[in-house]
């Protein structure tokens, strides 16, 4: 079907089938689509509301038109912890973080990331940072899975569809708006992760993000937000406000909200949370690993670790993997896990 057929279904109202949003995706990464009629589309589709069909199908084309990272011995098993970004609170790199930490648990992580755009350091511009190369090929991909496990796949090496996209992408962020882009990143993983625990910017979108990832045949996954009252909300659990959480796939019963407290944890302030530029979120790094970091910035780590271990069964509640998280983050092993990381990518 034809994008300006599909602007005119989405104008009047009519949410997308899973094929018809696949039909669209390719119209989006074509260069034969205009910018203009592309732009009309995606400002239509949020005026409607983005429907879990849509999202569904979107990503599932976006997906299959990456680059294949060649990771499927570790699939079923492999978790990504990764947010939607655009809270716009510049806190430090949590989820990168956490990613250490499940992959010295012996957890395989496939990080998908970029470079920065609503901070001064992304995953990708702190994983450069401590040694890893962010565009390795492939065999480099699995051979890091192999010594390290874990993997980062930088988002512009994989998605060369989005080359196309970006341009009204831009235009529209030119002029504030949001699209269906800003809840995409997370949920089109090249290595097709069967877990994940996905941070979300706004507590609205965690019903649209849980379904659609459950048509999408996640095996299961908790959706993330942190309401932090005036100050607005963060795309991650966190120790600074109250927690919002939705299952998926087999979690799927899970949605339920909870603080600090709760978990034997003491509630701290968003400040204890910021980061920096990349040359000062690898002070921040080593501070936490020496536990010399602001507490409220640890036990947000810790939290989001011991939600990841939920995820993947390794504990029956998020609170009993409280104490192994900490314990790998501060204990040592992920201090050797960045060791090796910087070993193996030096030595290629």
């Amino acid at each position: 079907m034809e994008l300006n057929q599909l602007i005119e279904k989405v104008s009047n109202g009519v949410d997308l089938t899973i094929a018809e949003s696949s039909s669209a995706a390719d119209a989006l990464a074509s260069p034969d689509v205009s910018t203009d009629e592309k732009k009309r589309f995606l400002i239509e589709l949020s005026r409607k509301g983005e429907a879990s069909d849509e999202v569904a199908g979107l990503a599932n084309r976006f997906r299959e038109l990456a680059r294949d990272p060649g990771l499927e011995r570790w699939k079923e098993s492999a978790i990504d912890v990764c947010g939607t970004g655009g809270d716009k609170q510049g806190t430090f790199n949590i989820s990168t973080t956490v990613t250490f930490i499940l992959s010295a648990a012996g957890i395989p992580v496939f990080k998908h990331g970029n470079k920065s755009i609503t901070s001064k350091c992304g995953s990708a511009n702190l994983l450069e940072a401590l040694g890893v190369n962010i565009t390795a090929e492939n065999e480099i991909l699995g051979k890091s899975m192999e010594e390290l496990g874990f993997c980062f796949m930088f988002a512009q090496s994989f998605h060369p569809a989005f080359k196309e996209i970006m341009p009204v992408r831009k235009a529209l962020a030119e002029e504030g708006r949001h699209s269906v882009f800003n809840l995409l990143g997370p949920l089109i993983n090249p290595g097709v992760p069967a877990y994940q625990l996905i941070g979300v910017y706004s507590p609205k979108v965690m019903g649209l993000v849980a379904d659609a990832l459950t048509k999408m045949g996640l095996k299961a996954g908790f959706i993330a937000h942190c309401d932090l009252g005036p100050e607005g909300g963060m795309d991650e659990f966190s120790v600074a406000g109250l927690n919002l959480m939705r299952g998926v796939g087999a979690l799927s019963d899970a949605d339920d909200q909870w603080m600090a407290e709760d978990f034997g944890l003491h509630s701290g302030s968003l400040s204890e949370l910021q980061g920096g530029d990349v040359e000062e979120n690898l002070k921040i790094f080593d501070q936490l690993l020496a536990g010399h970091a602001p507490k409220a910035l640890e036990d947000s780590v810790v939290l989001n670790a011991s939600a990841a271990l939920r995820v993947l069964g390794r504990h029956s509640s998020i609170k009993d993997g409280i104490e192994e998280s900490r314990d790998l983050l501060l204990g040592g092993a992920v201090r050797s896990k960045i060791d090796q990381t910087r070993e193996f990518y030096s030595s290629l």
